[in-house]
């Protein structure tokens, strides 16, 4: 996505590898991330990494919406993610900061939230391949990998103020 205004352009990075997470330790920066870059120079201006040690294959690629809206009383320019792990993440598009960070789908169960001080997602032990160890199967982790919203892309409707995402409901 490309904010003329500001020369950014932002995009996501998608899932570390190997898949399995006993093989990478830590959070494995960078993917995972939404990056803003400065069009051009190709410098840094903000990361934000939604899924540190991504252990469900949840990729962080999809588009990002941006938006001028109020938000707590004042205009911002946003952007808006709605990302495979169920979450739906708003930042400030000049500075990364993370506004909200809320479930879309109710049937997440991977994460309880996102620490809005830390922008991490509390993990649930009982749904990481992580925490349960190699030789445990772990089920009933909602979203599966698909995510619970794949490629089909997102939009907004300056219109009607709503976001429309169409979503997948597979454990």
């Amino acid at each position: 996505t490309y904010h003329p205004a500001l020369n950014l352009v932002y995009y996501g990075t998608g899932n570390p590898s190997t898949w399995n997470p006993a093989q990478r330790p830590g959070d494995n920066k960078w993917s995972m991330t939404i990056m803003a870059r400065d069009a051009d120079t190709g410098m840094a201006k903000w990361f934000f990494q939604k899924t540190p040690h991504d252990e469900w294959d949840y990729d962080g690629v999809n588009e990002n919406i941006l938006v001028d809206k109020e938000f707590q009383g004042k205009p911002r320019k946003l952007l808006v993610n709605m990302d495979r792990n169920g979450f739906a993440y708003t930042l400030d598009r000049e500075t990364g900061e993370l506004l909200v960070a809320e479930k879309y789908d109710p049937a997440v169960n991977w994460a309880t939230h996102v620490d809005k001080e830390t922008g991490r997602p509390q993990v649930v032990a009982q749904y990481s391949t992580q925490q349960n160890g190699p030789d445990v199967n772990t089920k009933g982790i909602c979203p599966a990998a698909l995510g619970s919203k794949d490629q089909q892309p997102a939009s907004y409707s300056p219109k009607t103020g709503l976001f429309y995402v169409p979503t997948n409901h597979v454990c």
